[in-house]
């Protein structure tokens, strides 16, 4: 029996992989126990125990970026939770400890590896985050899905994995194309953009979008399948009633994403990593429009390092709501871009990164 203990979350692109590893590890055929531990108040302390899996909480917690008395009790919810951490690998007796990023993920590798215990990072990003950058000389192996990590990293402890994604997620075939058109009421004689803001919602994205409405909805030739977010509901209901438009299928979550990303020719999205590696593998022309509100400018450099491979375009959220769908019709105008885009962004794609990395995992426990 191994025992391994996976840390980290705190937001969903660092839940979900920690999840699709514990997921990797079950159906790898070797006997696993999976101990997970989180931010006590963090959403992996829900997420995880609905996919099976136990769950501890630290008392750990971020550091505020504005001055708040909040800052001054940080020191001590890092030692208690470092203490804690420590307790938790008395009793549980790991074999190896795997960190994804997060709140908890820095001290309970950091009492890991003091202990001696083997432990492997998952880096999803582009620009690795503070906490795994602190832990990468603490490692033994780090799994990451871009080139040019050596910059962050130890190059010999660097393995290039990509980030797990969905099982759903696969290139689209015409079946699913045809199916998506019937499943969202679109037409399939007009060509596509889907416009994916993620669950809540991004405002840059949905204002682009009324903005087009305002200007072109009802002359354009083209429909839009757009995902605005549970945030946004009420303000974008209000919105469509007073400007109603045909060429428009507004949703506020999207239920099913393999068929609305078979029946999509351009899609605009945020650029977190797990949404890129989704479209790597979908092999699908994207814009992204990254997220200036992200921790250390993260997605910019998630966009930058497609848009450098010419595997996607990239609009900043301040230029978006004059440029972006004027970006897009033109894209989808332009077949010829939107094949090389295609084609270069699969070159990119990593299916089998969960088992990739659960396999790296169970070398450790040897």
């Amino acid at each position: 029996m191994k025992r391994i203990i996976i840390s980290g979350g705190g937001t969903g692109g660092h839940i979900f992989p920690a999840i699709s590893i514990a997921d990797a590890l079950k159906a790898s055929g070797t006997e696993c126990e999976i101990l997970f531990v989180g931010a006590l108040g963090k959403m992996e302390m829900e997420r995880v125990p609905k996919a099976g899996y136990r769950i501890i909480g630290l008392p750990v917690a971020g550091l505020q970026r504005k001055l708040t008395l909040k800052n001054l009790a940080l020191p001590f919810k890092v030692l208690g939770s470092v203490l804690k951490a420590r307790r938790i690998i008395r009793e549980f007796k790991p074999d190896v400890a795997v960190g994804v990023g997060g709140y908890a993920s820095g001290p309970m590798l950091w009492a890991a590896s003091g202990k001696k215990i083997p432990c492997l990072l998952q880096e999803q990003n582009s620009f690795a985050g503070l906490t795994n950058r602190k832990l990468g000389s603490r490692a033994k192996k780090i799994c990451v899905a871009y080139d040019g990590m050596e910059k962050f990293f130890p190059a010999d402890k660097i393995i290039f994995t990509g980030n797990p994604i969905r099982k759903d997620i696969n290139p689209p075939t015409e079946a699913q194309r045809e199916q998506g058109y019937e499943y969202y009421g679109l037409n399939p004689a007009k060509k596509t953009i889907f416009v994916v803001g993620g669950s809540l919602g991004a405002r840059t994205l949905n204002e682009s979008v009324q903005k087009w409405i305002l200007e072109k909805g009802d002359k354009s030739d083209i429909q839009i399948l757009w995902q605005s977010g549970k945030y946004y509901k009420s303000e974008i209901e209000a919105f469509l009633k007073e400007h109603p438009c045909p060429a428009v299928k507004n949703l506020t979550f999207i239920d099913r994403m393999d068929l609305a990303y078979a029946v999509a020719d351009v899609i605009i999205s945020r650029a977190g990593a797990g949404t890129i590696s989704e479209l790597c593998v979908e092999g699908k022309a994207t814009i992204f429009v990254p997220s200036p509100n992200v921790a250390e400018d993260h997605q910019r450099h998630n966009a930058m390092a497609l848009v450098e491979k010419n595997a996607a375009m990239m609009v900043l959220d301040a230029d978006a709501r004059e440029q972006l769908m004027d970006t897009a019709q033109a894209l989808l105008a332009d077949p010829e871009k939107i094949a090389s885009m295609e084609r270069e962004i699969l070159k990119l794609g990593k299916k089998n990164a969960a088992a990739d990395i659960a396999a790296e995992v169970l070398k450790l426990c040897e």
